[in-house]
Formats: C-alpha cells, structure tokens, sequence
C-alpha cells in the first residue's frame, strides 16, 4: 500500500504474521509506510470480519476510487482501518457515508489531499444515529474523549492515507499540517439548537440520519462574554470571520459557523431565524480591498465579475461569501459563550449523505 504511482491501486487482503506487541506491529506499520504515527488495534481477520458485519455489505463491495494515489476503495479496506482506528463495528454506517461523500466530485478530494493548506475533511453527523452509537454533540465535541468522535474520524484519516496515499511530504503537501488530520468527527447538537438541524435544511427528513463532508480548517474560538443580543454575538463572529488570511476572500467556498448553544439562544431570542444569521454574517463579514491587497492571495483571487470591478476601488468592501446561503451554519458543544468558525480549503463545496444502516 505504500506504492505512489497514479494507477488505480485495488486493495488486497494480505495476512501478515507479526509478534503480538504493540512495538513490533508499530515497527511494521513505519516499515511500510502505513498509519497515522499513533498505536492502533491489529486488524486481526477476525476483526475485519466483524467490522465488515457492521457495514451490512459484501467485503469486496467497490465504493470508489481515493485520490491522490487513486487507490480503490472496497468494505473490507474500510473496515481494515476502521479496526485500527478503534472502531466499533456500529460505526461503519457512519464511515461509509462519509467515504462516498468525500469522493463526489464536487468535493476536490485530490486537491484536498495533496495541497499546501492545512485542509482536513470534517464529520458533521445529524439524525438518530448520534444518539444510537453515542457521538458527542456537547462539551469538548471537537475534543478527545469520546470513542466515536475519535474512531470515526481517525478511521477516515487512515483510509485517506493508506487507500488514498496522502502520506505527509510525499503526496500530502500541507506545509504544517493540522491537528484536524488525525480526526475531526462531531455530531450537532439538536436537543439545544433553536432552528432546523443541517441535515434537514439539506433536505433529508428529522428522523433519518446523514452526513456532511466540509473541507476545512480547525476550529478557530469565538470568545463573546459580553454581548447580550444577537447584533453584538454576530458582530463579534463575523469580526473573527472575516481574516485576510482565509482562503474564502480570494476563492470563496462555505465556511462553517458552529455556534455554542449559548450564543444560538441569544441570537434566536432576539428573534432571528437561520437564514437572518446567514444574512447578517454575510452582510458584516467584509474587508476592504486595500487590506485584502497587501497579502495573502491577493492575485490568485476567483471571485465573479460583479466583486472583480470593484478591485481598484480600495473603499470597496470585499464579503467573505458569494452569497448568504454559502454559509454553513450548525450548533453544537456545551454550555459556555464560545463558538468556532472554520474556513474552508476554498475550491470544495460541502457534500451530505444518508447514513444507510442496512448497508
């Protein structure tokens, strides 16, 4: 699995005998080139049989091809690292959406995997599902401690390195990296949220259960303590939004604002629905273009005509959306006056996928 070239790579079962230690199965994952750099479960055929139960399909069950290394994805590779990352064979629904998801061309997976920027593709889960396998949606959702935040999204990780060869410096180039590359799997919080979860405003109904893939950065903290309406709060998200730095200015796409259920209450007793957060964000979330101009991407800009024309006018105040619908807008965490927003990669639109658990 450790081959670089651009032909399409079909996964294979190979059983390798290795002593049963965690050093001497962590020498052979570094001798092939295999893993995340972290300890993990042996994917014993024993193992792999359970987990491909999980998934309710057929072990050689094609799901598609993962760039950049354009290595065929089949069940049981899924399953292989869903094993090392610790899954539970329950989680497999969950982990075959998203894979599908991250393949749709909309989402540039290839150029998500082999670019510059820290981009890692978030797990947002939605529906009865987070309930049923026990995602945290609430204090620390972005933080380690739970089971299936942590295996799902570690388990994607493995999958993009091992199937998809985006090993660092070699096909991955990100410059730094992220921690978001390890695993970054969350649920919304749809107990506290005063508006419609993101899988419902996507179009799927409350009591199905999906997925949407964002290719984004980590979380960056909003900090509001003070402010008692929803102008102050969207003023202080959109202030820490709209950042010269971020790929949005110059090549647009959908950042994702996750409020805190503190900050939505606020905002929603003020009487705002989702769609005026979406407005309001759009509308405060701006730069001037004679900031935007002294660095950053300034040149590598992709914006349309009607923001173009206005590139001599150092006045003109460049917004960080196409439009306020771009926006994608969930909550999730614990109590607390902190949000986070994540800008994203740019050139990939978010997917949302079913979560079909009968395979």
């Amino acid at each position: 699995m450790n081959d670089h070239s651009q032909e399409n790579v079909a996964f294979e079962s190979e059983r390798v005998k290795v002593r049963d230690t965690p050093e001497a199965l962590a020498r052979l994952l570094e001798a092939r080139g295999w893993g995340d750099g972290l300890p993990v479960v042996p994917p014993t055929p024993e193992r792999v049989a359970r987990m491909v139960e999980g998934a309710g399909l057929a072990p050689d069950v094609e799901i598609g091809l993962m760039p950049p290394r354009q290595g065929v994805i089949t069940v049981e590779a899924l399953a292989v690292n869903a094993v090392m990352a610790g899954c539970h064979p329950a989680y497999m629904p969950v982990l075959l959406a998203a894979a599908r998801a991250v393949l749709e061309p909309e989402f540039s997976l290839h150029a998500i995997q082999a670019t510059t920027h820290p981009v890692a593709p978030l797990i947002i889960v939605n529906g009865p599902i987070v309930e049923e396998i026990g995602l945290n949606a609430e204090y620390g959702c972005f933080a380690p401690g739970n089971r299936a935040n942590a295996t799902i999204g570690r388990a994607m990780r493995l999958t993009l390195l091992n199937v998809g060869g985006a090993s660092p410096g070699v096909l991955d180039r990100a410059t730094q990296g992220s921690p978001a590359k390890y695993a970054f799997c969350i649920a919304e919080n749809e107990a506290v949220s005063p508006w419609e979860p993101l899988h419902v405003e996507r179009g799927f109904a409350p009591d199905e259960s999906a997925v949407t893939l964002v290719g984004c950065e980590g979380p960056h903290n909003i900090n509001d303590h003070v402010s008692h309406t929803a102008e102050g709060i969207l003023a202080t998200a959109a202030d820490t939004m709209a950042v010269m730095g971020c790929n949005n200015f110059y090549l647009r796409g959908e950042p994702v604002l996750a409020l805190g259920p503190e900050h939505a209450a606020t905002i929603a007793g003020d009487g705002l629905t989702k769609a005026d957060v979406k407005g309001r964000i759009f509308e405060l979330a701006r730069k001037p273009v004679r900031q935007l101009k002294r660095g950053a991407m300034w040149g590598m800009q992709t914006w349309g005509e009607e923001i173009a024309e206005h590139e001599e006018d150092d006045d003109f105040e460049i917004p960080l959306l196409d439009k306020p619908e771009d926006l994608l807008l969930i909550v999730t965490g614990g109590a607390g006056k902190h949000s986070c927003y994540m800008p994203t990669f740019g050139p990939t639109r978010s997917v949302t996928r079913k979560i079909d658990t009968s395979g």
